[in-house]
């Protein structure tokens, strides 16, 4: 009888030692699975953050061209304007100008003269300097030559001729 509770005590722990080396065994798969989820996470978000990266520089990349092409064409806007305020801007020309006008605004051209608005450096460049009793504050009194923003940001400042009060 010794030798059979020997015998199945030898199982037992043969049993349990085959249990443990099991639990073992699926702890460390179960710790490579974790470890392999985490780096795939990881991965998935750099990923992610790739992409959005990629696209706002992009989108960057085509609003700088945009501004760029749209700043070449402001002389031949300036001509324009200047063409229509001495009455030279008629006739199919007059059609010609008003589709160019029409496509630069479209594309986002935005253009800026106001008078007596305080004047602002990041949006003016003052040409002109004079003093007077009918300002409070420096202020934009005159615009020699009108500014264009493209979408909230200035591809020329707006030449103005400013008075300081007296």
């Amino acid at each position: 009888m010794s030798e059979e509770n020997s015998s199945a005590s030898d199982t037992q722990t043969q049993l349990s030692d085959a249990v443990d080396e099991a639990l073992s065994e699926a702890t460390e798969v179960v710790d490579e699975v974790t470890s392999l989820t985490a780096d795939l996470q990881r991965v998935q978000a750099e990923y992610a953050n790739y992409r959005k990266r990629v696209d706002r520089d992009r989108a960057s990349a085509a609003d700088y061209t945009v501004a760029a092409v749209l700043s070449e064409l402001l002389p031949v806007l300036d001509d324009l304007d200047r063409a229509e305020q001495h009455g030279e801007l008629s006739g199919g020309f007059k059609a010609v100008a008003d589709r160019i006008t029409a496509i630069t605004e479209k594309l986002g051209l935005q253009k800026f003269a106001d008078v007596g608005v305080v004047f602002d450096p990041a949006i003016h460049e003052a040409l002109v300097h004079n003093t007077s009793a009918d300002v409070s504050e420096t202020t934009a009194t005159e615009i020699l030559q009108p500014g264009y923003k493209y979408k909230e940001r200035v591809i020329r400042p707006a030449r103005v001729a400013v008075t300081d009060p007296a």
